[in-house]
């Protein structure tokens, strides 16, 4: 079988993959595409993949993203249409939906953000199957226009199918110049372009004073910033200096997270990978908790707070007892992920059923 595998996003780059890992073992071929985009070049190249890249980022705008949007589905058609592969799978990529849809491939979409409506919008309804976490009821996807039946469900978060056998790299602290002696705080800065945020999120990071203040307030830890953009990277070396370890490179992500003492996110896949990994995890997501985060709030395994002044007397409180915390929080991880099933075997098995449909 011959599957063509569009990846977006450093998220979908990890989960992806493992999938493009699994179908080569079984002897499928697999093309794999991107676009311009700083962290996912930097992680495909990091994973040995050599996509193919066509198109880029829309940026921050409306318009930019629409043009994008269709450069990039005609540059795909043509690139379908001269592989011809028998299925196409995507992370609600519209213009991978678009241009399959148009061509009579049949598209199997991979989605656990239904907050992330205009995608969905433009992707669900043209695929064949939807397969999604089982933490998301079915209900909330058949207003984007799929049937009940082409929902593809598993037991797990998406993180977990490469979390679930990972071993981490020591590595990471040498490259970061980080020790074990300390505390290692990790902060990872808002998704300040996305569609579903735009204009609500500021343009200088809400994370900035948080990080600013408990340097302030106490030395005795490690902190560390994974930026999403160039324009973070400048931001945060402009006014930190040497006092923080910003990450200008794509890093070792799920490696730096196992030697964590704290995380705090604003939502997104490191929130869960940090989570899922036992290790005390704080969001400051600037919009109401989508699906995935209340999920794991009630599981008590994330902190919702939007208060930087909670936050920072949160933080500093959970330093103060990290060991029970960390106990805690690991034993309540554990128990959750003890029961999930590996979500790259859901996945596969509904590509490989999809061209019989």
């Amino acid at each position: 079988m011959k599957v063509f595998i569009d990846i977006l996003t450093p998220k979908q780059c990890m989960l992806f993959s493992k999938l493009i890992e699994h179908l080569r073992k079984d002897g499928h071929q697999v093309l794999e595409v991107t676009r311009e985009y700083r962290e996912v070049i930097q992680l495909l190249h990091m994973k040995g993949i050599d996509a193919k890249i066509v198109g880029h980022h829309g940026g921050g705008t409306l318009s930019g993203k629409l043009k994008a949007s269709a450069e990039r589905t005609l540059q795909l058609a043509a690139l379908i249409e001269e592989w011809k592969p028998d299925v196409a799978v995507s992370f609600s990529s519209p213009e991978t939906a678009r241009a399959a849809f148009g061509l009579n491939i049949p598209h199997v979409c991979v989605n656990d953000s239904p907050h992330a409506e205009a995608v969905a919008r433009l992707t669900i309804p043209l695929s064949k199957r939807l397969v999604t976490p089982k933490v998301i009821p079915k209900k909330i996807w058949l207003k984007f226009g799929i049937a009940p039946n082409s929902i593809v469900q598993y037991n797990a978060l998406d993180p977990w199918a490469w979390l679930k056998d990972f071993k981490p790299n020591d590595r990471i602290l040498v490259q970061l110049g980080l020790n074990r002696s300390k505390p290692i705080v990790v902060f990872r800065t808002e998704e300040a372009f996305a569609a579903y945020l735009l204009g609500k999120t500021s343009k200088t990071p809400t994370l900035l004073s948080l990080i600013e203040k408990l340097c302030e307030s106490n030395t005795n830890f490690q902190v560390v910033v994974i930026p999403r953009y160039e324009t973070q990277i400048t931001k945060l070396k402009e006014t930190f200096g040497e006092r923080v370890v910003v990450c200008e490179f794509t890093t070792d992500a799920p490696s730096l997270l196992s030697f964590t003492s704290l995380f705090v996110g604003a939502g997104g896949t490191m929130t869960t990978e940090a989570a899922l990994l036992g290790v005390p995890t704080f969001s400051c997501y600037p919009d109401k908790p989508f699906l995935i985060e209340r999920f794991l709030i009630n599981k008590r395994l994330v902190t919702r707070e939007n208060s930087l002044k909670e936050l920072q007397i949160k933080i500093l409180k959970t330093l103060e007892n990290l060991e029970s915390v960390k106990k805690n929080q690991t034993a309540r991880a554990q128990k959750l992920t003890s029961k999930f099933e590996d979500p790259i075997k859901v996945i596969m098995k509904t590509i490989l059923n999809a061209v019989d449909i």
